[in-house]
């Protein structure tokens, strides 16, 4: 499912992406359930992404290397 939402990336791209997920899923399974918790309480699904991507930057730049 992952994949089919990553089509207009570079296969090279998808890697980096996938391999992060298989490290550390539990953490984007918290990262969906903040941004998820966000959206309920009225927020803008984008704005809501954006934050929480940017609360979590650092681990997920330690996962993509």
């Amino acid at each position: 499912m992952l994949k089919s939402q990553m089509k207009g990336l570079p296969e090279a791209q998808q890697e980096v992406i996938l391999s992060a997920f298989e490290k550390d899923p539990a953490l984007f399974k918290k990262i969906a359930e903040e941004i998820k918790q966000k959206t309920k309480n009225g927020q803008n699904e984008q704005f809501a992404s954006m934050e929480v991507m940017m609360k979590y930057k650092s681990q997920i730049q330690k996962l993509m290397q």
